[in-house]
């Protein structure tokens, strides 16, 4: 199979790459855009997900982390070809600080790995969970995005950094136990952490009607028993490209950047760079708390100073 890349109509190296590395933002200190990835049920991507939307948010000039927050069974760091000293385990363990585990990956992206096969990490207490959320707010990086690479279904972890993000990226695939499995997730994260916003992303689809009768399903099924709007956030589809990229321990954004997934990735890092942020603390737990209680006040004055000149010329 010929490369997509190698194609005379393919993208050049500045097309693929608009910045080829993170811009800085006006605002060091500036709140990121935490986005929680997830899934009802293992094997639909959400890693491979989670992977490429970081380092297409990092070839579109974002500064970026990579968070694996699925603390048994990481893999974040193999699917990057990583060799990480440190890990989250270390940090709970008391052999490192949060700021030692934090490894540079492909074109800056930064990571902060987990472990894998360590069964006491899957055991943590919720208030290790908070405590994990609350250590970044001392993690002083200039970083514009966050991305979290949860754990599959509904357990304490994955429902409390979901919560503490501002985006929540529910991954699905054309399984009817995907589907359902969404759906649970969907549910626990309304009905016991009041979500009332989940963006749906459907995966591995053979065509975009496909993604969109999988989104049609869940927003049925939640329009009729849950309080919580549903965003149909795009479709990935299957692609050879992308699971060759895997096998290259690449994302496939780098890898292969005119393949049709890529192009799917980086429409969603783009349409993800669009959502609206919170003006401040929503009142429960949340990644980087400080610094959204530092900008409230700016984002208070900025809507303040929008809605002056309109009430002046209504009188």
């Amino acid at each position: 199979m010929q490369s997509p890349d190698s194609h005379p109509l393919a993208a050049n190296e500045a097309d693929r790459h608009p910045h080829s590395a993170p811009l800085p933002s006006p605002a060091g200190r500036a709140a990121p855009r935490v986005i929680a990835v997830a899934s009802g049920k293992g094997g639909v991507g959400k890693t491979s997900v989670s992977v490429n939307l970081a380092t297409a948010l990092v070839n579109a000039g974002q500064r970026t982390l990579l968070l694996d927050t699925d603390l048994g069974l990481a893999n974040v760091d193999v699917m990057l070809g990583l060799s990480p000293r440190f890990t989250l385990a270390d940090v709970f363990a008391g052999r490192c600080e949060l700021r030692d585990t934090v490894i540079e990956g492909p074109g800056g992206l930064m990571v902060v790995p987990a472990s894998s096969g360590k069964r006491h990490m899957t055991e943590l207490q919720p208030q290790q969970h908070v405590g994990l959320v609350h250590a970044f707010s001392q993690l002083d990086l200039p970083i514009d995005a966050m991305v979290i690479d949860n754990a599959a279904g509904i357990a304490d972890g994955v429902l409390t950094f979901c919560q503490a993000a501002q985006d929540v990226i529910v991954v699905v695939c054309d399984e009817p136990a995907s589907v359902t499995d969404a759906y649970a997730l969907i549910k626990v994260l309304n009905r016991e952490r009041g979500m009332t916003r989940v963006q749906i992303l459907a995966n591995q689809v053979q065509s975009a009607a496909e993604g969109r009768l999988l989104f049609e399903k869940l927003q049925r099924v939640s329009n009729r028993f849950l309080d919580v709007t549903l965003n149909y956030l795009g479709a990935i589809p299957r692609d050879e490209w992308l699971r060759r990229a895997i096998q290259r321990q690449e994302a496939v954004v780098d890898a292969f950047p005119s393949a049709p997934s890529a192009l799917a990735f980086r429409d969603i890092a783009r349409r993800s760079r669009q959502w609206q942020s919170p003006p401040g603390p929503r009142g429960h737990v949340e990644f980087f708390i400080e610094r959204l209680i530092e900008q409230a006040p700016a984002n208070m004055s900025a809507s303040a100073s929008a809605v002056a000149p309109v009430r002046s010329s209504a009188a």
